[in-house]
């Protein structure tokens, strides 16, 4: 039988496996597990400001409360750890990575418990610590599951387990962001997180149901090769240690766009409180603050970078410890692709989501087109989900049915065409069958875009160093994407601006003759240009988000072709650290 005839069955054949897939053990742990770490996320970063502002703290106090989750940007720099260190007893009952889960999930359950046991309005300081404990260890959490997830099936399997997670993400996100509120009005607020820890059981039964990861070649912990000197490696591990938390407080700061934590800082070695007003301002601007913050994560590694660096002709086991923990999986990654390869495909994972991550300022547009509060909240909150889990099933079939490379390069097409139906819904005005057409192409898209990127990432892991390279892999694009994503007020407002004089996106203004009567007038009023130049803005910036993701398109199908042409092997394993 020829290629060409039996293309049909093949295909037929690998719909038949992902069906059955769906089946399996561990799509069906994968699920729950995906619920476990969303969970914690949203109790802490969501749910609990309700607790807080009927507790009648300012919200001030409240926006504070969001640095808890800062665990999940930085959690590249502990990821080692969890490569690294097994965990006596449990490590032996369950694996390296079942076993860092469950010792997160419980200490995630006593979080809560302790959580439901307080009062914020008389123990806000214990309140917040206990938030912060529960979003490092829910951080800590999800880099034990990513790496099961990578570990415990082969690539073909990548797609239906990444859509596994992100379903049980939702879930979570739909659970924690609904029941707690329906419990606490009827039975109040410690009550409900009393519940919500113990919906956490569910992970920690998911945790003991889930298969035991493949038996691998863990990287030593430390060193064996260089002189134990206890006083000299206490005094160094506590330096190095000051520079790690320095340089993730640095990065942590510039990441959440919020300087609370460096004004605390300040404050010890005498800051005045209108010294800390104005550079908390200066910091947390929406449109100039990322030329602050973003070198501030620059500068936050380049710390963490340098307390890597080995002390002049001394080798020391801290500074070959940090060095292998943090420079081996990068070592072992550019082994395996290459120097210039890598730094391309290191490239395509930063621009990769570009296009999304620039419309921030989506529900404003909504709102400038004339829908209401409740219209956005029905079409996007909650009938947007059912089409993202449409576009994420969707995606995992594409794995399935392509493999990860091909599904890669159709994924990036997904948003920037997504995109263009943004610009037909400007023309449409506040028109709802407009409004669901747009929203259903959109998160379908987005779906798509999301596993094919989540699977990918997943396949460029190597045994060994699979939690640190996916943590350090996760935290790539969303660097670019808060850079790029600060100026798109700016953007519309300019392009605006420049309709309104007549320049080069005038043109545009020609689509919006016929708007609805108060269609993005109020918008239009407070950035002083007419609807039509208001629309236009609006339009040139759509345009330029398709722009962004024509360039991440180009560089797939380069990244695609010389990868492709690598020899095929399996994932190799970590060796042992050297000093």
């Amino acid at each position: 039988m020829s290629d060409a005839a039996d293309t049909p069955r093949k295909a037929s054949n690998r719909t038949v496996e992902f069906l059955k897939s769906l089946r399996d053990r561990r799509v069906f742990v994968m699920l729950w597990l995906g619920a476990a770490a969303g969970l914690p996320f949203f109790l802490i970063f969501d749910t609990l400001s309700a607790w807080l502002r009927e507790s009648e703290l300012s919200l001030q106090s409240i926006s504070v409360f969001a640095l808890a989750t800062l665990s999940y940007a930085l959690k590249f720099v502990w990821a080692p750890v969890v490569d690294r260190l097994r965990l006596p007893v449990l490590g032996k009952l369950l694996g390296q990575r079942r076993s860092w889960m469950a010792l997160m999930q419980v200490l995630i359950i006593i979080g809560l418990w302790l959580i439901a046991g307080s009062d914020p309005a008389l123990n806000l300081g214990q309140v917040a610590l206990l938030a912060v404990l529960v979003g490092f260890c829910g951080a800590t959490q999800d880099i034990a599951i990513d790496a099961w997830r990578i570990e415990v099936v082969q690539e073909e399997q990548y797609g239906v387990m990444a859509a596994a997670y992100q379903w049980g993400f939702r879930i979570a996100m739909i659970t924690a962001g609904a029941l707690p509120l329906v419990l606490a009005d009827s039975y109040g607020w410690n009550f409900s997180y009393a519940i919500m820890a113990g919906c956490m059981l569910i992970a920690v039964a998911a945790t003991v149901l889930a298969p035991r990861e493949p038996a691998q070649v863990l990287p030593p912990a430390l060193p064996g090769d260089i002189p134990v000197q206890p006083a000299r490696e206490t005094v160094e591990w506590g330096g190095r240690l000051i520079l790690i938390l320095l340089g993730a407080l640095l990065a942590g700061s510039g990441l959440a766009a919020n300087a609370t934590f460096l004004n605390l800082l300040f404050g010890v070695f005498g800051q005045s409180e209108a010294a800390a007003e104005g550079f908390k301002a200066m910091w947390e601007a929406r449109e100039t603050g990322i030329f602050i913050q973003f070198p501030a994560v620059i500068a936050g590694l380049g710390l963490i970078a340098l307390a890597c660096v080995p002390l002049p002709g001394r080798p020391t086991r801290p500074s070959a410890y940090l060095r292998s923990a943090y420079g081996q999986p990068l070592g072992q990654f550019f082994k395996r692709f290459g120097g210039k390869l890598g730094v391309l495909i290191l490239a395509l994972i930063c621009l990769y989501r570009l296009s999304d991550f620039v419309l921030n300022i989506m529900n404003p547009f909504y709102q400038d087109l004339g829908f209401t509060l409740t219209e956005i909240a029905e079409v996007r909150k909650i009938y947007g989900v059912v089409a993202s889990l449409a576009g994420i099933s969707f995606g995992a079939w594409l794995v399935s049915r392509f493999g990860v490379i091909r599904t890669m390069v159709i994924g990036v097409f997904a948003s920037p065409i997504s995109n263009l139906v943004f610009i037909w819904l400007a023309t449409q005005g506040p028109s709802m069958p407009a409004l669901y057409a747009a929203i259903t192409i959109d998160n379908f898209a987005t779906g798509v875009a999301g596993t094919a990127l989540i699977v990918y990432m997943s396949s460029l892991t190597g045994h060994g160093f699979t939690a640190t390279q996916y943590a350090l892999f996760s935290s790539l694009y969303a660097i670019i994407g808060k850079i790029v994503a600060s100026q798109s007020g700016r953007i519309i407002e300019g392009s605006a601006r420049i309709a309104e004089a007549g320049g080069f996106t005038a043109g545009l203004r020609s689509w919006f003759a016929g708007l609805p009567q108060g269609s993005l007038a109020e918008g239009a009023r407070i950035a002083e240009v007419s609807p039509a130049s208001l629309g236009a803005g609006y339009a040139a910036f759509f345009i330029y988000s398709v722009i962004i993701g024509v360039f991440a398109a180009i560089l797939a199908f380069i990244v695609a072709r010389r990868q492709s042409a690598l020899p095929v092997d399996s994932k190799p394993d970590a060796s042992p650290a050297t000093s």
